[in-house]
């Protein structure tokens, strides 16, 4: 006889969760507060970024430290198109975003970070010359995303690819119009890609061949910076926020 099968059965006690059951009066009264709080962040984060005539967002990780490759390469994209009159956008923390913001700072140019508080990662980088605190992911990610000239997206973790595929799906089923998305890092992108082409396009058929376009993996500063000039001007205070949320 099998030995896992001779061993006895153990039947463990229930794992007491420290969990308490809400009254209908208290899921009323956290519902209020919570929608308030949604509310409350959408307006203020919208009075903050009408403003802004021209941006680019850029999204990566928030643990590459000041020697990494990528993180200059934020900071040198970053100077460029801060120069050209681009407001740099980040998640306010550090590496690709303190990266970002660090080069638009050393340009003199609007330096921006929408900040969220993190058991982990986030502290505001110094380089922000203007930021705006989430408590909503969601919320945050709006924002971010809502009026932007084009998304850089460098190497990162889960956060990262969250933000990736939310733009792509936004593109995709044309709740926000076609804005360059740009992967900088061809060593770490490429193999997405393959999947992407090989897995869903050809074996799964779950994306169209036309979902290729949608984004573009280079290394080349210049090549990302001619990308940038060349997009339309999206003036974002014309999109209902409301169909993007």
């Amino acid at each position: 006889m099998n030995e896992e099968a001779q061993k006895p059965v153990v039947n463990l006690p229930p794992k007491q969760l420290n969990i308490q059951p809400m009254t209908l009066h208290e899921v009323e009264d956290e519902m209020k507060k919570r929608v308030s709080l949604i509310d409350s962040e959408f307006n203020r984060g919208f009075d903050f970024i009408k403003s802004e005539t021209k941006s680019i967002t850029f999204f990566g990780s928030a643990r590459f430290s000041e020697d990494n490759e990528y993180y200059q390469h934020a900071r040198r994209v970053a100077y460029k198109l801060s120069k050209l009159g681009y407001t740099i956008i980040s998640g306010g923390g550090p590496g690709i975003m303190e990266g970002a913001n660090r080069g638009a700072f050393e340009s003199e140019g609007r330096s921006i970070g929408f900040t969220i508080k993190l058991p982990r990662e986030q502290v505001r980088n110094p380089y922000i010359t203007d930021a705006v605190d989430f408590y909503y992911f969601f919320t945050r990610k709006v924002m971010m995303t809502f009026s932007a000239e084009a998304y850089i997206v460098y190497p990162g973790g889960f956060g990262t690819f969250d933000e990736l595929f939310e733009i792509l799906t936004l593109v995709q089923t044309r709740k926000i119009e076609k804005v360059p998305i740009i992967l900088v890092g061809s060593k770490f992108w490429n193999p997405l890609d393959t999947f992407v082409k090989n897995h869903m396009l050809e074996e799964n058929k779950t994306v169209d061949k036309e979902d290729m376009s949608l984004y573009t993996i280079t290394d080349d500063e210049d090549l990302v910076v001619d990308i940038v000039k060349k997009a339309q001007i999206r003036n974002g205070i014309r999109f209902n926020y409301k169909d993007i949320a």
